[in-house]
């Protein structure tokens, strides 16, 4: 039963270390000029969709 508890938790903390990591990298990515977002296949429109933060703690 602590197997599955720590286990739900682990996964928990690198979720939210994921969304987290992605908000930081559209921040930085919502930096960049609409040509450069094009040829990474992204609009800012998307990004400013998903969310985005401006540092990292």
């Amino acid at each position: 039963m602590s197997t599955k508890f720590f286990q739900t938790a682990l996964d928990r903390l690198v979720t939210a270390r994921e969304r987290q990591a992605r908000r930081y990298i559209n921040g930085a990515l919502l930096a960049m000029d609409d040509a450069q977002l094009k040829e990474l296949g992204r609009t800012r429109e998307e990004l400013k969709r998903e969310g985005a933060q401006a540092y990292i703690f």
